[in-house]
């Protein structure tokens, strides 16, 4: 005995083999719902399209949860850049923070450059001064080995 439920049923009590004649009188799958309840509960339906909106709404709740996400794009400049090159990776930066990622900028140190660090903090600043429009610095320049650090969140 299982209780049958669904549009193609009477929320009645039936025997197992009447309740698969009803589903397939009404041309849809049987399937079991709740096997720990007495007497078990059994829903009449369509089962494939029952698993494709479930795929489907999985797919959703991935997306929503990719979106949510914070992307960090990542910046490498020297700390003696040219002119141009300073503007080139300036301009990519805004485009960064116009698409709604943060920017994580970096001043490697090689040999013995590490003993010059405040050339490479001057830079880090001026690139925060250049970006102050669209985004906002989140962390100071900080050295952390032989990298130098920022990260420019943008502005909402």
């Amino acid at each position: 005995m299982v209780r049958v439920v669904g549009e193609h049923a009477d929320n009645a009590i039936h025997s197992i083999r009447e309740a698969i004649r009803m589903s397939e009188e009404a041309g849809l799958d049987l399937v079991e719902i709740s096997p720990d309840v007495n007497p078990p509960v059994c829903k009449i339906m369509d089962y494939s399209k029952f698993l494709f909106d479930l795929k489907k709404k999985e797919k959703e709740m991935k997306a929503k949860a990719r979106a949510s996400q914070v992307v960090v794009k990542e910046i490498g400049l020297g700390q003696q850049i040219d002119e141009h090159d300073f503007e080139f990776k300036l301009n990519h930066a805004k485009r960064f923070l116009a698409e709604g990622a943060k920017v994580k900028v970096v001043v490697l140190f090689r040999g013995r450059a590490i003993a010059y660090k405040e050339q490479g903090e001057i830079q880090l600043l001026k690139f925060a001064q250049a970006l102050e429009e669209c985004g906002k610095v989140e962390s100071m320049p900080k050295l952390e080995g032989k990298r130098m650090i920022m990260v420019v969140a943008p502005k909402k």
